[in-house]
Order: C-alpha cells, then structure tokens, then sequence
C-alpha cells in the first residue's frame, strides 16, 4: 500500500500548500531574474546606460557564443572549477582533521588560539606575492591561496562546534566507560554537525573568492584572468560575461552542497 495513503486528509493539505508555496517561491525567483536582464537589456538599448561601460545581455550572450564557438569558453570555465574544487576540498578536510586534533588536545587549543584568531583577519591577499615566489607562476599558488582563505575559518567553526556539545552528555558517555573516539564519533560529530554544514556553504564562497584572487595575481587561464584580461583592454562585455558564468558556478556549487545537507541531516535523524 503507498504510503501516502496512510497519511492524514490534514497531513496531505499541509504538504500540498507545502509544495505550492516552494513552486511559487521558485517561480517568483526566475521571474525576478528574468526582469533584470530585460530591464538591463532595454536599458541599454534606450540609452538610459552606457552599455560599453555596463555591457547587456544581448552582447553578453554574443561573447559567450564567440568564446563557444572557439572553445575557449570551457578552458577558462573549467580551470577555475577545477582549482576551486581543490581547494574547497583540501580547505574543508585539513580544516576538519586540525579541529578534531585541537578537540582532542584542549592544550593545543588553548596555544593555538591567538594565532588563528590572527591568521584569521590577517588579509590573505597579503601572501599573494610570497606564494608566488615558493610556488611560482602557476596553479599551485592559487589553490594554496583558496585553501589558506578557506581554512582557518573551517577551523574556527568546527572547532566551536565540537566545543559547544552539552557537556552532559559527554559526562554520560564517561561515566559508561567510553574512550574518546567514540565520544567523538557518537556524541560530538552527529551534534556539530549544523556548524559542518555551516562551515561547508562558508566555505564555498570563500574557496571562490581565494581562487579568482590567486587569478587576479597569477593565471594564464581561468575566469579571474578573463576579468583582469577583459579590464585591461577595455572589453567589458568579456568582465561582465566572466562575472556572470562566475555567478552561474558558485551557484551550481552551492546547490550542491545543499543536497550533501539534505543527506547529512538525513543520516543523523
């Protein structure tokens, strides 16, 4: 028998309205979308901006269609996906693994944290030209710059997590004899697991912003070197293009780590 059958007449409405409201929540969202690129568009063309300076979605959409056309397009889309995955990865694991050892060692943490709270305002831009030198002109630098932006605040929030469990609990474990490791992996994980989530959709825009930065200081490919490329030769149509698919992947990527949410929360219910 389907399951829905069980539910009740009152269950089936809520649901029902549930799922009205998110199509219409969805359908408001496009729609606004959609209206601002026609009010851009017809902007433009009356005139009422400069589109050499602004550009419009008709030009930007001619851009985008040349670059295809020569498969440039998935050369420059695809480095800096490729450089963001890396270091949206190896920022959110090394995070994660200097959490659990800060928890474990409550002297490590306590050593640890001024310098954390140091490296966490000191502006990583700052490094860009001594990653260049130990690194070279490459793309080693400019995932090293992703995973140093995106690091330390996946310490800083995991850590909190880890650190915010109710302490009951982990004195209940104690008391029936229970070693660290499954304190960790019973009580403290499924808990902090809101602030892992939290520190993973931190994460991905901020492994954006270090790899278009480390592209800004050092790239022969990528969309951040579109953008410096484009604004140096005054071809905004290129910036705003760049911009725009940049927008496109950040929230592919976002939606993404939504749908680990989705199961993550599943998983610990």
């Amino acid at each position: 028998m389907p399951k829905s059958n069980h539910l009740s007449p009152q269950r089936r409405q809520y649901l029902r309205k549930q799922k009205i409201q998110r199509i219409s929540i969805f359908t408001t969202q496009i729609a606004v979308l959609a209206a601002f690129f026609w009010l851009w568009e017809v902007a433009a063309d009356l005139k009422w901006i400069d589109s050499f300076v602004t550009s419009q979605p008709s030009r930007m959409w001619q851009t985008m269609l040349t670059m295809h056309s020569t498969g440039e397009l998935y050369l420059h889309v695809w480095t800096t996906v490729w450089e963001t995955i890396i270091g949206f990865t190896s920022g959110t694991i090394g995070g994660l693994v200097i959490a659990i050892i800060l928890w474990w060692s409550p002297f490590l943490a306590r050593v640890a944290d001024p310098y954390l709270v140091v490296l966490n305002a000191l502006p990583k831009v700052a490094l860009g030209p001594i990653l260049i030198v130990w690194l070279g002109n490459g793309q080693p630098a400019i995932i090293v710059m992703a995973l140093l932006i995106s690091i330390i605040v996946t310490i800083i929030s995991m850590l909190q997590g880890f650190l915010s469990v109710d302490e009951d609990k982990i004195r209940l474990m104690q008391a029936f004899g229970a070693g660290k490791v499954t304190i960790f992996a019973k009580v403290i994980l499924p808990a902090s697991l809101p602030n892992m989530i939290s520190a993973l959709k931190v994460n991905v825009g901020l492994s954006w912003v270090g790899v278009i930065m480390g592209e800004f200081l050092v790239s022969k490919a990528g969309l951040g070197h579109l953008i410096i490329y484009g604004g140096q030769v005054f071809h905004l149509d290129l910036v705003m293009t760049s911009v725009i698919i940049l927008a496109l992947c950040a929230a592919v990527m976002y939606v993404a780590v939504a749908y680990l949410e989705s199961k993550l929360l599943r998983w610990q219910s």
